[in-house]
């Protein structure tokens, strides 16, 4: 009585194949994540010590730890997030609740577009010329940093643009029947219930930030400093510099030491991460709607 039309079965069928699909894309994704995490966690581990994380490099690189270079990349990425979030959070407030829809807002959204697409070479000449030079901030921590706030702004904006316009448009009709003016809403409703999005702009900022060497390399990154940084103004080992340097220049380094230095960036960019999920979700949970 009630036996699958051929339409059923046909339509199962499609939406079996369809779910076996997405399934073998998930495992194309995360299998060699697991793998490559896996290989560094073998390889790695051993060379995890105390002395490995709170010792500065010696005898040129092939033996010591990764003090100077944990430290410096803690700088650059705060610093980093210092100068962009708030700026990347003005633009996203300006283009979203103020800017009227004209040719330069909309030159404007494609200017950022575009600069999200340039590679982070270009980025790190831009960076040279800018701040290096021009401002003459000389290679330093602060100039790697708004080199690498430059080049993670367009993140920031579109994440938080998406989050400003997920932000009910009857929130603000409410508070300007109420006599609130434009700012006054943008502060006490749109920001606090956008605030768990733009926290996604800056997870993958941090993300991006910790892992990148071509833009500190020429702006502030040395090979080796014997000192912690005492201010910005000073240059600072990173760690991915580290590893692209005991990788490809440094001679007669031990294979565990360079597996243990991307493996501690792994679990820096992770542990960042992991901070920030956690503060949003939370923020989530106090979301009324």
């Amino acid at each position: 009585m009630f036996a699958a039309t051929p339409l059923n079965r046909r339509s199962h069928r499609t939406q079996s194949l369809a779910k076996a699909v997405f399934f073998l894309m998930t495992v194309a994704l995360v299998v060699p994540v697991l793998v490559i995490v896996g290989t560094l966690a073998v390889k790695g581990g051993p060379a995890i010590s105390w002395e490995f994380l709170f010792t500065p490099p010696r005898d040129f690189m092939t033996a010591g730890g990764i003090l100077p270079a944990l430290v410096g990349t803690v700088w650059l990425v705060v610093v980093a997030l210092l100068a962009s979030v708030p700026v990347g959070v003005a633009a996203a407030l300006y283009l979203s609740e103020y800017a009227p829809d004209n040719l330069l807002t909309r030159t404007i959204n494609l200017a950022i577009i575009n600069l999200a697409g340039v590679p982070s070479i270009v980025h790190a000449l831009f960076g040279v010329g800018a701040f290096v030079l021009f401002f003459g901030i000389g290679a330093s921590i602060l100039a790697a940093s708004l080199t690498l706030a430059v080049m993670t702004l367009p993140v920031v904006i579109v994440a938080t643009r998406e989050s400003l316009q997920a932000v009910p448009h009857a929130f603000r009709e409410a508070c300007w029947n109420m006599g609130a003016t434009r700012w006054q809403t943008i502060r006490k409703v749109v920001l606090p219930n956008s605030v768990s999005g733009i926290l996604t702009g800056v997870i993958l900022e941090v993300s991006r930030t910790a892992g990148e060497t071509a833009p500190i390399m020429f702006t502030g990154a040395a090979a080796f400093v014997a000192f912690l940084p005492e201010s910005v103004f000073d240059q600072t080992m990173a760690m991915s510099y580290h590893l692209y340097y005991i990788a490809t220049q440094a001679t007669d380094v031990p294979e565990r030491t360079t597996y243990g230095v991307a493996l501690v960036l792994i679990a820096i960019v992770l542990l960042m991460n992991a901070v920030s999920i956690g503060f949003r979700v939370y923020l989530r949970g106090q979301k009324k709607w």
